[in-house]
C-alpha cells in the first residue's frame, strides 16, 4: 500500500522517487499506448519497432526528469532521442507530438495505479507536465546550433515557441470533444509594436516582449500553455477551464500590462505606456469536427475586433457546440451525470439518441438551468 492509498502526504523528494517507481513499473504498457497513437501523428505512419524504441527513450527521459528534478542536454538519452528522431527525419514539431503522447499515456496510467481522486493527484499531474517540458527543454538546448530546425524556445522570451502551441492544441482539441470538458484559449497582441520599434528602437521592443513574458508567467497555471507565437503575440492555452474564468484572466492581464508596463526609453528619457489587444476563445463543449485551423481563425478574427473596436480590450468568442454530451450538461447543470439520467427518466429535461448516445440540445439545457435557478 503506497501514500496515495492511505492518504500519507509525502515529500517533494518522496513524491518524485514514488512517481518515478510507477512510471518505471508500467513502462510496458505506456509505451504500448503511445505507440497505438504517435504512428498515426505525421504525414507518413512510422513502423512499429521504430515507435516503440522512440517512445521507450522519451519515457526514460520523461521518469528521470520527474525523478532528478533535472534532465541534462548531455545526456545520453537525449542524443539518442535526437539520433532517432533524424534517422526518420522527425521534426521539432512532431517531436514534441511524442513527448506530449507519452505524457499522456504515463498521466493515464499513473490514474490507474496511484489513484486521480488521492490528494496527491494535483503535484503529481504537475510534475509529469513540468517534467515533459523539461524533457523538451533538453533537447531545445542540444539543437542550440541548429535554429532553423530547432526552435521549440522562444530565445527573447524564454516561453514555448508557436510550433508548440500548434502541437498542444491539437490534441487538447481533440481531448476537450472526447471527455466533455471545458476549453479557452487566450491570444495576447502588443499593440502598436511595429510603431514602438520604428520610433524607441528593436532592442526597446524587445524590452516590452520580455517584460510581456515576465507577466504572462506569473498569471497562469504551471498546466497551462503560455507561448510566444509571433513577433508580437502570445497565446496561452487552458485546458479544462470554464469560460468565465478565462475571461476573468484575460481582462486581468490586459489591465496589468496597461497599469504597469510603462518604461522609459533612455535616449529621449521618454515613458512609454504598453497595451495589450486581447482575444478570448471560450467552449463549454466542442464539436467533433472543429478543426485547429478553425479555432485560430476564430481567435484571429475576434482579435481583428478587438483592435478595430480601439485596441487595449478584451474581446470574446463562445463556440460552444449546439449539442451536448450527458457529461456536458451535468456540468452545465451542476449535476452528477445519473441525476441528468433521471431527469430525462422522468421526462424533466429532452434528450435525443445518436449513435447509441445521449446528446441534448444546449438551448434546452440552458433553458432548463435557467428554470430551476430562477425556481
Amino acid at each position: 500500500m503506497n501514500a496515495a492509498d492511505t492518504g500519507d502526504v509525502l515529500n517533494p523528494v518522496e513524491l518524485r522517487q514514488q512517481i518515478g517507481r510507477a512510471l518505471e513499473g508500467e513502462a510496458e504498457s505506456i509505451v504500448g499506448e503511445a505507440i497505438a497513437v504517435f504512428p498515426f501523428s505525421g504525414p507518413q505512419p512510422l513502423d512499429p519497432d521504430y515507435c516503440a524504441r522512440i517512445c521507450d527513450i522519451a519515457l526514460r527521459l520523461l521518469t528521470v526528469a520527474v525523478r532528478d528534478g533535472v534532465i541534462e542536454a548531455r545526456s545520453g538519452f537525449v542524443a539518442d532521442l535526437r539520433r532517432l528522431a533524424q534517422d526518420r527525419s522527425i521534426g521539432p514539431q512532431q517531436l514534441f507530438s511524442l513527448i506530449y503522447v507519452v505524457e499522456r499515456a504515463a498521466l493515464d496510467s499513473l490514474d490507474d495505479c496511484l489513484g486521480a481522486t488521492s490528494d496527491q493527484w494535483m503535484p503529481i499531474a504537475q510534475l509529469v507536465r513540468r517534467g515533459s517540458f523539461d524533457v523538451l527543454a533538453a533537447f531545445a538546448e542540444l539543437l542550440t546550433q541548429e535554429p532553423a530546425t530547432g526552435v521549440l524556445i522562444d530565445p527573447l522570451t524564454t516561453l514555448p515557441a508557436g510550433p508548440v502551441l500548434e502541437s498542444v492544441l491539437e490534441k487538447e482539441l481533440h481531448r476537450a470533444e472526447r471527455l466533455g470538458h471545458p476549453f479557452a484559449l487566450i491570444v495576447f497582441n502588443v499593440d502598436r509594436l511595429s510603431d514602438i520599434n520604428t520610433k524607441h528602437g528593436y532592442g526597446f521592443g524587445d524590452r516590452v516582449l520580455e517584460r510581456i513574458g515576465i507577466v504572462m508567467r506569473n498569471y497562469f497555471r504551471e498546466q497551462d500553455w503560455v507561448v510566444r507565437r509571433g513577433d508580437d503575440t502570445f497565446a496561452v492555452l487552458l485546458p479544462e477551464t470554464l469560460p468565465e474564468y478565462a475571461e476573468l484572466l484575460a481582462e486581468r492581464v490586459r489591465a496589468t500590462v496597461e497599469e504597469r508596463l510603462t518604461l522609459r526609453d533612455y535616449r529621449t528619457e521618454e515613458r512609454v505606456t504598453v497595451t495589450v489587444s486581447v482575444a478570448v476563445v471560450i467552449a463549454e463543449s466542442i464539436d467533433s469536427d472543429l478543426t485547429m485551423t478553425e479555432l485560430l481563425r476564430e481567435a484571429e478574427q475576434t482579435l481583428h475586433r478587438a483592435k478595430h473596436a480601439g485596441r487595449n480590450r478584451v474581446e470574446k468568442i463562445d463556440i460552444s457546440s449546439r449539442s451536448l454530451s450527458v457529461q456536458g450538461a451535468a456540468r452545465m447543470l451542476g449535476l452528477t451525470q445519473d441525476a441528468v439520467l433521471d431527469l430525462v427518466d422522468r421526462g424533466h429535461l429532452a434528450a435525443s439518441e445518436q449513435a447509441r448516445t445521449l446528446r441534448f440540445d444546449r438551448v434546452v439545457v440552458e433553458t432548463y438551468r435557467r428554470r430551476i435557478r430562477d425556481s
